[in-house]
């Protein structure tokens, strides 16, 4: 049996503990297993390249940030676009027999997700694997690198903290999460922030504004906002993304954080700062839960193999790994519940959400 393996996407925190951990499998449970490795994910099976995994390559990565495979980003929507030679995808299927593939793995995220139902569709066998630190996949609790992403954005916005409590300001803290709120609002809880932005609550700067401006009042000499990069405002939520995309283009912007630390300066009379935490929160090792998620993760999909299982996506539900179709999972998105159990939780203890409940 002939297996090979792709990272496709945004890199993140984990990729080569699940390259290890289907390697492992499939080395020590099939007989005569032979392994590949794509290169630059979808971008190297549309080329046709490849090159041979043995044991040796899955040893001492557990713990090594990035993919040995590299990876690259291949949008959707041209996967089915005529091209010279013909479409990506069909390439790509062309290139998945022309290997003599027996399944292809595919450790992505929401987008390589849709390309692997494709593929799938198109009669070949597929397994996907759950990853991105936006932890916005649907059918399960947790993507791997979604947690090494809260652990390097909360230990982040603690140190910013520091920062704003000597010299009284409202610091604002962007962190990623594209256009779900899930790593700003598990790293801004865990930090304890004092307001947390999120795409799925829209806010109101007057909200904002007013929440920062009773602190002042009350005494307290410094606030910490964390901002969702996809965060928006009430005006905002009304418009197609679009529409959206041309009034940020036409101001410049294309996250809120900025023009909003200067409106709450103006507004509050406090010194206000802001900090854009980016590609920090994807690099580096993975943390202990990750690495044993994604050990779970890959080894689990290795056996699905094993076992003749495809056209399927591995998945985290109650603490159990499982699996889910590939097309009930692609083109859909986990979203935060605004009137789920956390955000309940938080406005408890007092944390705001820039709206007005």
């Amino acid at each position: 049996m002939k297996y090979g393996i792709l990272t496709s996407g945004g890199d993140c925190a984990g990729l080569n503990a699940v390259i290890r951990a289907i390697g492992l499998y499939l080395k020590r449970n099939v007989k005569n297993a032979e392994i590949v490795g794509i290169p630059e994910g979808y971008g190297g099976l549309i080329r046709g390249e490849s090159f041979p995994l043995t044991e040796e390559d899955f040893s001492d990565i557990l713990d090594v940030g990035g993919t040995i495979l590299r990876t690259s980003r291949q949008p959707f929507k041209k996967m089915t676009a005529p091209e010279e030679g013909g479409t990506r995808l069909s390439r790509m299927i062309a290139n998945y027999k022309k290997m003599g593939l027996d399944c292809l793995f595919t450790l992505g995220g929401a987008g390589t997700h849709k390309t692997a139902a494709l593929l799938s569709m198109e009669g070949c066998n597929v397994i996907g694997v759950p990853k991105t630190i936006d932890n916005d996949i649907y059918g399960t609790d947790f993507t791997f690198g979604f947690q090494t992403a809260v652990e390097v954005a909360t230990d982040a916005i603690c140190r910013i903290e520091t920062t704003a409590r000597s010299h009284s300001r409202i610091m604002l803290v962007e962190v990623m999460g594209n256009k779900a709120g899930w790593l700003t609002l598990h790293s801004g809880i865990a930090a304890s922030a004092h307001m947390i932005l999120i795409p799925e609550i829209p806010f109101s700067v007057d909200a904002v504004c007013s929440f920062l401006s009773a602190r002042v009042q009350a005494g307290e000499r410094y606030t910490m906002v964390a901002v969702a990069e996809g965060a928006l405002l009430d005006s905002e939520a009304r418009f197609k993304k679009e529409d959206r995309a041309f009034v940020r283009t036409e101001l410049g912007e294309s996250t809120v954080t900025r023009h909003l630390a200067e409106v709450i300066g103006e507004r509050t009379g406090v010194e206000t700062r802001y900090s854009v935490l980016g590609y920090l929160q994807r690099g580096g090792a993975p943390c202990a839960y990750d690495r044993l998620l994604c050990s779970r993760m890959g080894g689990y999909a290795a056996r699905l193999a094993a076992e003749g299982r495809f056209g399927v996506t591995v998945a985290l539900e109650d603490n159990k790994i499982t699996f889910n179709a590939l097309t009930d999972v692609a083109g859909k998105y986990k979203f935060v519940d605004p009137a789920g159990e956390t955000v309940r939780f938080a406005r408890e203890i007092g944390i705001s959400f820039g709206d007005n409940p």
